[in-house]
């Protein structure tokens, strides 16, 4: 992990986290990538746990065409890590080719596909939940979005920490 500006987040305030940023970080986000670019604040392997920020930390999340370069089989740790920098009710905003769409697939290093069901293993409303029990993301809203020959999606996710969820 290298750490490119002088991070202190004070306790009483709260960060916006853009998480595989590249070379486009949002405004107003502390960007976090695994390679060295403008624009990244943070250079550090997000496969890699932990995240190299404190709990509680951020209040929103941008992952935009990001995730479904998480191997699959490190999604349910690096999400339940995410879930600590967040603060409780905490947005992530999470957009990506779908499923097994052109987009996706013509990519060599897309290896997580995902659809709207892919969020109910987070949720614990939905019975999908009990099969991994992560920590719990509630989907707020998704959508498909026709693309150039494919389909994206933006999903967003509210952190739950400390709802009474059924």
């Amino acid at each position: 992990m290298e750490i490119l500006l002088t991070l202190k987040i004070d306790k009483f305030k709260s960060i916006k986290l853009d998480i595989g940023c590249g070379e486009n970080k949002q405004e107003g986000f502390l960007g976090i990538d695994k390679r060295r670019l403008k624009g990244v604040d943070i250079v550090h392997d997000i496969e890699k746990s932990p995240l190299p920020l404190p709990d509680n930390c951020a209040s929103k999340v941008v992952m935009c065409h990001f995730w479904e370069h998480i191997k699959p089989w490190l999604t349910i740790d690096f999400m339940n890590d995410l879930h600590r920098v967040c603060q409780d009710k905490a947005q992530i905003l999470i957009s990506a080719p779908y499923g097994m769409e052109f987009r996706y697939i013509q990519d060599p290093t897309h290896c997580n596909p995902s659809n709207e069901a892919t969020f109910y293993y987070f949720d614990k409303k939905h019975p999908l939940w009990n099969v991994y029990k992560p920590k719990v993301l509630h989907l707020e809203y998704f959508e498909i979005i026709p693309v150039g020959g494919g389909r994206d999606f933006n999903a967003i996710l509210k952190v739950c920490k400390n709802c009474k969820c059924s």
